[in-house]
């Protein structure tokens, strides 16, 4: 007999997962395991075992290289680097858990909302890195120690620098319904993006559906993933973009790329990936040696400076040239909102931009 596949919506809607204003403040169940250092038992048995199966929607590059972080500083426990979409990722571990397979130890989804169902499902062990204990906000940590927030990013407005001048370029998402920008903006869809749909729910909560309207009159260029429209941006395609990941602006940016982020005075959309363990995990010891090291000020360094992500870890530090995270007004996430209102916001949205 297989098991039934994973939906969120039977899972989340309904539910009361989040508590307001807390971005992983789930109901209590149990109360939260003790914290775990990185020992030389847990790095014996981690090699014993030789392996980590790390399924990830983060870039490939950057994944690539944190699991070569992590082998040097641990020889003898390799990882397998399993990336796909946020999505994918969802859909494979679904998919293998109805066929009572078990390949995953440790994830790591842009979208949060995974990990609201996968401990709803009870597929998630609970494990809390010393790191996490210690130095992670509340909001940035399940209260029952399943997951906590690996990496963190924002939506942003950019522009091409070839093509607008500094002091010219929008400073708000107001100021992208201004007909100066007809027919010179980019933008990602909710329906292909985790990032965008998360983008799109706080705008739509935040400014009303009323913006889309509006924005969708300036003639916007529709794109699919939310790495798209700094592409766009760079190959001088289009001027502005009106929402796009944070992190790849700073990558062409800092390859001498004609870009240049923009933080609207209403706030950005925050977006957050958390990392969790699973309890049928194939190399239990492993995935705890991983999972402790994923939240480590070492490796939360690593994605800041090679990745371009944020990180909630507070002995972490910005890299130079770029706006401190601290200093950046971001909008609420609500993972729960976002899976509740998914189907509503893919329709809206191709009704309001005609895609």
């Amino acid at each position: 007999m297989t098991k039934p596949k994973i939906s969120r919506r039977d899972v989340l809607i309904g539910s009361s997962a989040l508590a307001v204003g807390a971005t992983f403040a789930t109901r209590v169940l149990s109360a939260s395991p003790p914290a775990t250092e990185i020992t030389p038992a847990l790095i014996e048995a981690a090699k014993k075992e030789g392996k980590v199966i790390w399924y990830t929607s983060v870039d490939l590059p950057l994944a690539e290289k944190v699991a070569k972080a992590f082998e040097a500083k641990f020889p003898g426990v390799a990882v397998r680097v399993e990336r796909s979409g946020a999505e994918r990722v969802f859909q494979r571990i679904g998919q293998e858990n109805a066929s009572n397979i078990h390949a995953v130890d440790v994830v790591n989804s842009s979208d949060a909302a995974h990990s609201i169902v996968w401990k709803k499902a009870n597929l998630l062990e609970a494990f809390v890195p010393e790191d996490v204990a210690k130095f992670y906000p509340v909001e940035h940590k399940d209260p029952d120690g399943m997951f906590a927030s690996f990496r963190v990013w924002v939506s942003i407005i950019a522009y091409n620098t070839d093509l607008v001048k500094k002091e010219d370029a929008p400073k708000s998402f107001a100021d992208l319904l201004d007909p100066k920008w007809k027919n010179k903006i980019v933008k990602a869809h909710p329906g292909y993006s985790g990032t965008i749909m998360t983008a799109t729910f706080q705008m739509a909560r935040d400014l009303g559906w009323g913006y889309f309207e509006k924005l969708a009159a300036q003639n916007v260029m529709q794109v699919q993933s939310s790495a798209d429209p700094p592409k766009r941006l760079a190959l001088g395609e289009r001027a502005v973009m009106a929402d796009g990941n944070e992190y790849n602006i700073f990558e062409i940016s800092e390859k001498g790329g004609p870009v240049a982020p923009v933080y609207a005075t209403e706030g950005s959309p925050l977006i957050v990936g958390p990392t969790a363990m699973f309890k049928t995990a194939p190399n239990p010891n492993a995935a705890k040696l991983f999972t402790a090291y994923s939240f480590t000020q070492e490796c939360q360094q690593l994605i800041i400076n090679v990745g371009g992500l944020r990180s909630v870890h507070p002995q972490t530090k910005d890299k130079p040239g770029r706006t401190p995270f601290k200093d950046i007004k971001v909008m609420k996430d609500d993972p729960a909102g976002v899976e509740a209102t998914s189907d509503e916001i893919k329709q809206k949205y191709s009704k309001i931009f005609k895609v």
